[in-house]
């Protein structure tokens, strides 16, 4: 038989241990300060327009990508891209250059205190900031509101369903995303209700009637595959595909992922091809790889 003082003890060093993970989750939520300073841009910078969101707690960064190729009466779809919780807006400029030479907008969002931003980042100030950005942007006339395409990717997952729950889309596509952080507690060995920003991304694609493609990599370690087959599995319109990759490295190839996400859009009806834009939106029906 254990002795009682044993079970205090160790009841002790749990709480202290489960304490711990309260205050400083957020530390390992957001490792902001694990990531290497960018050089701020050029405020001429032709590739992209700076936008400063304003917010209740100060103003976070955003750039703009317009559309090549794009008519002077033409109003783009705006795809709205959210990175990586150890990741900047400033590491995603090249490789979206090749949605923008689809004829579509690329809003590049940051998170609250990451880079040259104000605030500090949660659940809260995240949403908080995308859908100001959001409601900055989509009134622009060189911008289609009913286009919206919401994309994120593992922690960005979570910001653009937070904003897909307070704002219209027209498509989410979620690469390497968790269904919710409270899934990881029991990797952590403490409850859920201790998690302060659950990002309950599964609760969202349940209720969504919106086309939805899932990436996500065979290998990935850090937040399983199984994750993005319930995602899957749960959206109404759903699209999966799987690549042999983990974590930091998926998509593999971004040309076969680009690739793949212009055949979705198409399917979609939100393009018809490359450079060309459709006028209406189609369900697409339910399909995995």
């Amino acid at each position: 038989m254990i002795p009682v003082k044993i079970l205090a003890w160790g009841l002790l060093f749990y709480l202290i241990y489960a304490g711990f993970l309260f205050v400083f989750q957020r530390h390992i939520l957001f490792p902001r300060y694990q990531i290497p300073p960018s050089p701020s841009p050029a405020e001429d910078n032709p590739r992209f327009e700076q936008i400063w969101v304003k917010t209740g707690f100060g103003n976070v960064e955003a750039w703009l990508l317009p559309a090549r190729n794009q008519g002077s009466a033409d109003a783009a779809p705006l795809l709205v891209f959210a990175h990586g919780n150890a990741e900047r807006i400033d590491f995603w400029l090249d490789e979206f250059e090749d949605f923008t030479a689809l004829g579509m907008a690329v809003l590049l969002v940051e998170y609250p205190g990451y880079g040259r931003s104000d605030g500090d980042p949660s659940q809260q100030t995240i949403t908080e900031t995308f859908v100001a950005a959001y409601d900055q942007v989509t009134p622009r006339v060189s911008v289609d509101a009913s286009r919206v395409i919401l994309m994120g990717r593992s922690l960005g997952g979570g910001a653009v369903c937070a904003l897909g729950a307070e704002r219209p889309c027209a498509a989410v596509i979620l690469m390497s995303t968790f269904t919710s952080v409270k899934a990881f507690a029991k990797r952590f060995l403490v409850p859920s209700a201790l998690v302060r920003d659950p990002f309950d991304n599964l609760a969202f694609v349940k209720t969504c009637d919106k086309p939805i493609l899932v990436v996500h990599g065979q290998n990935d370690e850090l937040i399983p595959l199984r994750h993005g087959r319930a995602l899957f599995q749960a959206a109404k319109h759903g699209q999966m595909h799987t690549y042999s990759c983990q974590h930091n490295d998926c998509p593999p190839s971004w040309d076969r992922f680009c690739q793949d996400v212009v055949s979705f859009l198409t399917g979609a009806g939100l393009i018809e091809g490359p450079g060309r834009l459709s006028e209406n939106f189609h369900e697409s029906s339910p399909t995995g790889s």
